[in-house]
């Protein structure tokens, strides 16, 4: 009966070749990944350990901007890179994109390492940055600088505005950003201009902006004040040939130590995580507790004076330390990247060997929460996550491998799945994976 079957089975095969060797040899689980290309940035300079105790290990390559065009199965994918100098020193908002993806914008929070003997160098040796880089990405593979305009110390944050008109930059209190907190900074015909640094309503000084977020279709920015744990909203006008910012609305109380803020598409609600780092957390940051997330809706109502209300509507619990925050174009997940604690040394005892994705759905009406769980994977520091334009994929950065033979870092592809039976989403690691120069912190979707 065994033969009879196999025999049948090899004269089907005989008759219909090509369906066959379809069936076996091409098979696929899906991943289509829709967009035009993916861009991200990566620090050469440090290990992720570094963070821990402050030495930077040997160093692979040079800092990098990673082009990655999209439009074919994902193990057709490669990345195509240029030389811009970049730090994972600060959130995973120091690349950004205009909206018709023609330009990206990097910040350098600190400047390359200096040479010598790695075996000897700190972080301490590592200097203050103090430049923005603009990068022509009209063919994406070939990116090149066309800009490297010089800025005040240690930028935290970039972003720009829909017109692609108005670069924001935020400035960490221990650089420039004690007096100058953000820069404004005009750009067309390819160039940028000469920056504005306008007061900043409602942040007492030394407090640390740590980033300002554009609104997808006002001139609006979000201000996320880290000491304060909260965040304002000001509208960004013209005056006397330079800007000038405006409250408003009012200031919404968050939770401990937000990182980040983002719009869902629609602009009706921002999304900001939380990592409860502080002084009063041991190493700062090495053993915080899990992380949050809480959804501010916009002019919820009206005050007394005739200024927009804005009100927190929902709040989620993330994995350990979610320091990025993706939302998918169709408003309906949210996912942070959770650095859990894969970056210790490996002779750390509390070191985590593995990172972890959270999954979230959102409510594009109410701005409502809904944690659908976390999903953990052998990585190091994941600082971002980037959704395609179909919202169904996931791409994720991958700092570093556990195993030190393998050189560089990654972007790494995930699927929103659900099982036929179970329509409640997951997240599923997919295989595939781009190399990148290692240090992948910040990365954006061009749609």
């Amino acid at each position: 009966m065994y033969r009879k079957l196999l025999a049948l089975g090899l004269s089907a095969l005989t008759m219909t070749p090509g369906i066959a060797i379809a069936q076996t040899f091409d098979r696929a689980a899906p991943l289509d990944f829709k967009g035009r290309y993916l861009v991200s940035i990566s620090d050469a300079d440090m290990v992720a350990s570094a963070y821990v105790n402050g030495q930077l290990g040997p160093r692979e390559g040079q800092d990098a901007l990673s082009v990655i065009p999209l439009g074919r199965h994902a193990r057709e994918l490669r990345a195509y890179e240029t030389n811009v100098s970049n730090s994972v020193a600060g959130p995973p908002t120091a690349v950004t994109v205009t909206s018709d993806g023609r330009y990206a914008f990097v910040v350098e929070t600190f400047a390359p390492r200096p040479e010598g003997d790695w075996r000897t160098q700190t972080f301490n040796d590592l200097r203050q940055g103090n430049c923005i880089t603009v990068v022509d990405l009209s063919n994406p593979t070939q990116p090149r600088q066309v800009q490297e305009l010089q800025i005040p110390n240690r930028p935290d944050s970039v972003s720009i505005n829909r017109e692609g008109s108005l670069v924001a930059v935020t400035f960490h209190p221990e650089g420039a950003g004690t007096n100058t907190p953000l820069a404004l900074i005009p750009f067309n015909n390819g160039r940028l201009g000469q920056p504005a640094y306008p007061t900043v309503p409602r942040l007492p000084q030394g407090h640390r902006l740590i980033h300002a977020e554009w609104h997808p279709t006002q001139a609006v920015l979000a201000l996320v004040n880290e000491n304060a744990a909260e965040v304002s909203f000001a509208q960004v006008v013209s005056q006397n040939n330079g800007f000038a910012l405006q409250p408003w609305g009012n200031v919404v109380q968050i939770e401990k130590a937000p990182y980040m803020a983002r719009f869902t598409p629609d602009g009706r609600h921002v999304i900001v995580n939380n990592l409860f780092w502080g002084a009063d957390v041991e190493g700062l940051w090495s053993e915080a507790p899990r992380g949050s997330l809480v959804s501010i809706r916009l002019e919820a109502g009206t005050q007394p004076d005739g200024s927009p209300r804005h009100a927190l509507v929902s709040r989620a619990m993330t994995g350990v330390s979610p320091e990025g925050l993706a939302i998918s174009p169709n408003g309906r997940y949210v996912v942070t990247t959770n650095l859990e604690r894969s970056y210790l040394p490996y002779d750390d005892r509390r070191i985590t060997w593995f990172s972890s994705l959270t999954l979230m759905t959102l409510d594009p009406q109410t701005g409502q929460l809904n944690r659908i769980g976390d999903y953990s994977y052998d990585g190091i520091l994941p600082e971002a996550a980037a959704f395609d334009a179909s919202s169904q994929y996931l791409a994720v950065v991958n700092y570093d491998f556990f195993d030190d033979r393998t050189q560089g870092g990654s972007i790494d592809f995930w699927r929103i799945a659900t099982d036929p039976l179970n329509p409640q989403p997951m997240l599923v690691q997919t295989r595939y994976s781009i190399p990148v120069t290692r240090g992948a912190h910040s990365m954006v979707l061009v749609p």
